[in-house]
Parts: structure tokens; C-alpha cells; sequence
């Protein structure tokens, strides 16, 4: 899969093999955990805590049959609290040692959240095109994350949605498994484990060093992709894929 997804020498390669090893809390103990962190937050991802598994399949949080275990912002300010500063990150990060991180769209960036076999797919298609592709992440509860550039305020907000983490915009007929994480919503940041008995977690397939790619250069192909794995297209697999650039 590294000669897929292009091979790095150096710091570089050695991250993303820490990565596709896929042992947070090992790394977590060799101080992987707060340099992924702080280099999210150097490539401009605003970042800030979240909760983290705990008993199985539960949540660090108090509240009881928490809907999204390990998955959401410990404050309710996090649009507010959301920072890039290295030495707050550093504090939360050693002050709260299993706490995953969650980091705000509709800012600096966009994601483009799609089901894992669906994202697998257009990622090569887009790399095999020479698209630009920027960070890419994997979830091991079956979803793939696309960070993007964000669109901001488009003149017509007819175009646009806030998204919530667990609600789709009217238009998700129209992109079957699509979810734009934009303004008031977020995404877990790599590394982030999450609840279960198999040491699951949120890692890194192409790292934040990657540039932000325009949403729109993506879209057309994850929308595709995804409507073939939901089955609203035929597979057929000598049919050429064309982009539109």
C-alpha cells in the first residue's frame, strides 16, 4: 500500500509507518500521540479535546447511553476553543494523556466523510488521475475522511448546510454515503482510538503534510464511487472512469 499512496523517506516515512501499525496506545506512550497532534495543528487544523473510550464500548463523558462513544468535544465552546497554538495543544495533550482530539470544519478546512470501501476506491482512482489529494484518513468503524479546503461563505447559501456530526443535508440522495463536515461540525483527528474490544482508532492514510485540495476536484469522484458501493450504479469493471478538472 506505501508504493500506492507514494513512498516518504525520513521523519515522513517513519510517521506513516507508525501509522498503518495502527498501535495508538503504544505510541501514545512514546510521545507519537502529541507530535501527530501538533502536527496536525502546524498544517492548520484547529484541534481541541475530546473524550476517549472507556469500559468497552463506553464514553469518558457522564452522560449516560452517550450517542456517539469517544467521538465528541468534551466543551460545549469547542467552535470557540478550537485552537492551532502548539503550547495549548502540548498542555492539553499531557494534561489529558487518553483524551482524543476533535478538530473543527468550516474553518481552515472542510472533510468529505465517505464509507471506507467507497473512499478506498476513489482515493486510487484520484491518485491514479494525478488529482491533488490532501490528508486522508481511515476510521476503523468503516469511514474514510477526505480534508479538504474549506468553501467558507458561498454568496448563495442555497449552496450550503451547517453539518452536525450525525445529520445529512437534504441533497444526500444526490450523494448516497456523503457527509460534508463544514461550518458547526467536526471530525476526530489522528490518532484517536475508539470504543470496542479490538483497539480500533482514527489513523492517518496520507498525512496532514499533504496541501488542502479544493473540495470541488474530489467530489465528483467520492460522489461516484459512492453511489456505486450503495449499489445506484452498475460495477462494471472495465468501465473507464473519467474526471472532470
Amino acid at each position: 500500500m506505501s508504493a500506492e499512496f507514494g513512498g516518504r523517506t525520513g521523519r515522513q516515512g517513519r510517521l506513516s509507518q507508525w501509522l498503518r501499525g495502527r498501535r495508538p496506545k503504544q505510541a501514545a506512550d512514546e510521545g507519537g500521540r502529541e507530535a501527530l497532534l501538533l502536527a496536525a495543528a502546524e498544517a492548520g487544523l484547529p484541534l481541541a479535546p475530546a473524550a476517549h473510550p472507556a469500559a468497552g464500548y463506553g464514553c469518558s463523558c457522564d452522560r449516560v447511553g452517550c450517542p456517539t462513544p469517544a467521538r465528541h468535544p468534551v466543551s460545549f465552546a469547542w467552535q470557540t476553543q478550537s485552537t492551532t497554538d502548539r503550547a495549548q495543544i502540548e498542555r492539553w495533550a499531557r494534561h489529558q494523556p487518553q483524551a482524543n482530539f476533535i478538530t473543527a470544519t468550516g474553518m481552515v478546512h472542510d472533510v468529505l466523510d465517505v464509507p471506507l470501501d467507497a473512499g478506498r476506491e476513489a482515493l486510487t482512482r484520484l491518485l491514479d488521475a494525478d488529482v491533488e489529494v490532501g490528508p486522508v484518513a481511515e476510521s476503523d468503524d468503516g469511514r474514510m475522511l477526505f480534508f479538504t479546503l474549506t468553501r467558507g461563505t458561498p454568496e448563495d447559501e442555497d449552496e450550503w448546510w451547517p453539518c452536525e456530526l450525525d445529520c445529512h443535508p437534504e441533497t444526500m440522495d444526490e450523494h448516497p454515503g456523503l457527509r460534508w463536515h463544514c461550518r458547526g461540525s467536526y471530525v476526530l483527528v489522528p490518532p484517536a482510538r475508539l470504543p470496542g474490544d479490538d483497539d480500533q482508532s482514527v489513523h492517518w492514510v496520507r498525512g496532514p503534510e499533504h496541501p488542502l485540495p479544493d473540495p470541488l476536484s474530489l467530489l465528483e469522484v467520492l460522489t461516484d464511487s459512492c453511489a456505486r458501493h450503495a449499489g445506484e450504479q452498475p460495477d462494471h469493471a472495465d468501465t473507464a472512469w473519467p474526471l472532470r478538472h
